[in-house]
């Protein structure tokens, strides 16, 4: 802690030097610039949720999966025996609501997921949530809907963008971002840390003998995320931009502190978590109403698991243990094109995917599985008719088995078997309507039929050996209706209520004792998921904002209603305060509230919770903010997964500092 010290003393002093000599400069934070090439439009922004760059910093949400949860329909994942965040949409996993970085899909290809925690939120200038339309263009497996990140570009002639913060558990919070607009082109780079020698536990946890302290053992992270763009725009309507990403991780995995006697112990590391992402988009202009849009992307995941036998993690001799590879390699394509007609928008996407997965535990030959991806989809944005606008999209998505080694089957010469090559088309199709009853009030429904491709998992994975394979799995499918409307009164009070429903067939489960007591994943299952959520926002006065979203959710299994579904409770809330009552002076207070939810299928269940957050920050007349904040304020003991307790009370401290020239 002594060398991040003198790190942070160093880094105070030259940013207070950049203030004293700084002759052109900022007073105020400056409103973050969106990477118009990382959307994907629509034309209704009543289809979308967002959360901007300020508001990031607003409620101090350093990473994707914490941003997330402020919105409504939206609750965090703890994945406590792994130690990953993730997020579900209205009751969706992220194998079915994608993860996006400026359209470009960036999920894990083995099995879908992504640890969203590992993204840090210091490059992004919004996300963008779509819930009951999400266009077609983005592709497959948006059966819930879509979440895309959405990166920033420079807008001045010279930018810098600083932040050095400490927080508890013995971390920093760092990023600096440096950026110059030309007249025709643009170039960037951010770097962003984060890193936590431990978590701290609340007061009101008791001492045992796998957690001997409020320092929760082996709950370290650290993350490194650098991005880099070079951008041209030779004229207004066409850009063109290349990108870079690059991020490292390591992570430890807590153990598990509850009573349920069927979860085991596990002592596990992460020495490192690596993904990097090479993309290029452009947009051109190639007739007056018409536009191509195109998106080519390579990404590689690496990360090693390392599981233990002790608490002292330094022993690998139990069968239990083992030191895992993750190799992946994914590529591909986006075509897009649109036409503005009078009273038609006709888009077009061709989209191309090839997902490349290694795996291997140590001194073990590496297993290899390709899959290909297709999607063709097209979508009609129609104003012709006074006071509504329509929306109708439709898209045909096919996965084609490529090679997947089969290691249960060692063929004569040492190589591993093949399983059959397998394969599965899809089609989606969608609606929205939007009726404008005048300019603070309209009314808008959806339905769509949309669908998941089975992953490499769920195909091939064997379970260490309690399960059969099942290659020829189908994809899963939704019915999915929405009824919402946004009411505006004078300009002060914003009401979003929503309704849904969404009826989930064919769905992807794990079935006991199909054969000999082993288990297989298998298309069984019928479910429905149905709630409604509201967004309300009162500006009381202009130096006093409140929010509220809120979300109400059943899930019920239609085909085994004694499985029961995980990880999302039935009410989720938050609610904040923000008042400036002083022009340089903003406080903020937020809470997040959480009914029980069930941490296994057969019942296991967290306790309901209530924590508040607050939030302190000045900004100065030289372009420097000092902001300080409390979490949890009143120590709450809680947990979102069953015996993975959460932060105590803790505190953090962030120096911003803005300079830009025109």
């Amino acid at each position: 802690m002594k060398a991040l010290s003198k790190k942070s003393i160093l880094l105070l002093i030259l940013l207070i030097t950049f203030t004293i000599q700084a002759q052109i400069q900022t007073d105020t934070i400056i409103e973050t610039r969106v990477f118009e090439l990382g959307e994907v439009f629509i034309n209704s922004q009543s289809t979308k949720s967002n959360i901007t760059a300020l508001e990031l910093q607003q409620y101090n949400k350093t990473d994707v999966a914490q941003s997330l949860n402020i919105l409504p329909s939206i609750v965090i994942n703890l994945t406590g025996s792994r130690n990953e965040s993730a997020v579900f949409l209205r009751g969706f996993d992220i194998r079915s609501v994608p993860i996006y970085a400026d359209g470009i899909p960036i999920y894990v290809p083995y099995d879908g997921y992504v640890d969203l925690a590992r993204f840090t939120s210091a490059d992004l200038s919004k996300i963008e949530v779509s819930k009951g339309y999400s266009s077609i263009l983005y592709g497959p497996n948006a059966m819930g809907g879509t979440i895309n990140m959405i990166s920033t570009k420079p807008e001045s002639a010279f930018e810098l963008k600083t932040k050095m913060g400490l927080l508890s558990g013995d971390g920093f919070n760092n990023f600096v971002s440096i950026g110059t607009k030309q007249n025709k082109f643009y170039l960037q780079g951010v770097f962003s840390q984060f890193d936590k020698q431990f978590m701290p536990l609340s007061t009101y946890f008791d001492p045992n003998q796998n957690e001997t302290d409020e320092k929760r053992d082996n709950s370290y992270r650290n993350d490194r995320k650098f991005t880099a763009k070079i951008g041209y725009t030779p004229n207004e309507k066409d850009a063109y931009t290349l990108s870079y990403i690059k991020q490292n991780g390591e992570k430890g995995n807590p153990i598990y502190l509850g009573n349920d006697p069927n979860i085991r112990l596990r002592y596990w590391q992460w020495p490192y978590w690596k993904k990097e992402s090479l993309y290029f988009i452009s947009k051109t202009q190639i007739l007056p109403k018409t536009y191509v849009k195109s998106r080519f992307f390579i990404d590689h995941f690496k990360n090693k698991l390392t599981a233990f036998d002790n608490a002292q993690y330094n022993s690998q001799t139990k069968p239990s243990s083992f030191t895992s590879y993750y190799h992946d390699q994914t590529y591909g394509a986006h075509i897009e094109t649109g036409t503005d007609f009078e009273k038609h928008v006709l888009k077009s996407s061709l989209q191309f995917k090839r997902d490349n997965h290694r795996q291997n535990n140590e001194g073990k030959k590496q297993e290899k599985m390709e899959d290909v991806l297709y999607s063709f989809g097209v979508e009609d944005i129609f104003t012709g008719l006074k006071d509504f606008k329509f929306i109708v999209g439709a898209s045909y998505n096919y996965r084609n088995s490529l090679h997947a080694d089969n290691a249960n089957i060692i063929n004569t010469d040492g190589s591993f078997a093949s399983f059959p090559t397998n394969s599965n088309a899809s089609f989606n199709a969608q609606f929205f309507t939007q009726y404008t009853v005048n300019q603070n009030f309209n009314l808008d429904f959806t339905t769509s039929y949309k669908t998941r491709f089975a992953t490499m998992k769920d195909r091939y994975s064997y379970r260490s050996g309690t399960s059969l394979a099942n290659p020829n799995l189908d994809s899963e499918a939704a019915l999915n209706f929405e009824l919402g409307s946004t009411l505006l009164i004078k300009s002060k009070f914003q009401l979003i209520p929503e309704l849904f429903y969404s009826h989930i067939f064919n769905t992807i489960q794990l079935i006991d004792n199909v054969q000999d007591g082993l288990s297989q994943v298998q298309n069984t299952g019928k479910s429905q998921f149905y709630g409604g959520d509201i967004s309300l926002s009162y500006q009381a006065t202009p130096t006093l904002t409140t929010l509220l979203n809120y979300t109400f959710i059943q899930r019920k299994n239609l085909t085994n209603p004694n499985l029961l579904f995980t990880d999302v409770p039935e009410n989720h809330l938050f609610a904040a305060i923000d008042w400036k009552p002083y022009k340089p002076i903003q406080l903020n207070l937020n809470t997040e509230y959480s009914s029980k939810r069930n941490s296994t299928s057969y019942g296991t269940q967290t306790a309901a919770y209530f924590v508040f957050n607050t939030q302190a920050s000045y900004q100065f007349k030289n372009g420097l903010r000092l902001e300080t904040g409390i979490n949890n304020i009143f120590d709450k003991y809680y947990s979102i997964t069953e015996g993975f307790p959460e932060q105590g009370r803790n505190y953090y401290g962030s120096l911003y500092y803005n300079f830009n020239t025109k």
